[in-house]
């Protein structure tokens, strides 16, 4: 037989705490791999994948593919970020580079992170990148402006209907999160 406890607060209290750490449980337990699952499935999201190891596989010359840059800012990030160039044409197979430019214009040291994005998402396992600074956090002190690379390579197979790939980041100021990997100079 169950007890009735003397003090309903610490009833309640303890049944909030209980509903609390379930739901969160449920969220990181449950939630992130069925989103990953259903972003998988559905080809959504343009997520790109980790490092690529290049293959000796050739450069299709009898195609080009146009590879459209953009650059957006998250909400109160006061960098200036662009690419250095909005569009290039490449060929299947052959190693790409380029830079987006990035500025610090505050007088305090920041790290950002940009996260990436391909449309049409399908193209994202045909697109791979062999270097990005998307890969590392970026710390700029202030005033100081860096030039961001990226290498890539599209891969032979992508279907012959894509003929445009656009490849977006979105920076993001994580310099809260990573306070001691930023150095007062």
């Amino acid at each position: 037989m169950l007890k009735v406890s003397q003090n309903p607060t610490l009833d309640i209290t303890f049944k909030m705490v209980v509903v609390a750490v379930v739901m969160f449980a449920f969220v990181f337990v449950v939630m992130v791999p069925l989103y990953n699952v259903l972003c998988d499935a559905l080809g959504i999201n343009g997520k790109t994948g980790s490092r690529y190891e290049a293959v000796q596989s050739g450069i299709d010359e009898s195609r080009q593919i146009n590879i459209q840059f953009v650059a957006t800012k998250n909400d109160g990030m006061p960098w200036d970020f662009l690419p250095s160039q909005t569009m290039m044409k490449v060929n299947p197979g052959a190693a790409n580079s380029t830079v987006f430019l990035a500025r610090n214009p505050m007088p305090e040291a920041m790290v950002g992170q940009a996260i990436p994005s391909i449309s049409p998402a399908r193209a994202a396992q045909y697109f791979h990148k062999t270097e990005c600074f998307c890969f590392n956090q970026q710390p700029l002190d202030g005033e100081q402006s860096a030039e961001l690379p990226l290498q890539f390579i599209v891969d032979r197979d992508l279907p012959r209907d894509i003929g445009t790939i656009t490849l977006s980041y979105t920076i993001f100021d994580v310099t809260d999160m990573v306070k001691g990997a930023v150095a007062t100079r």
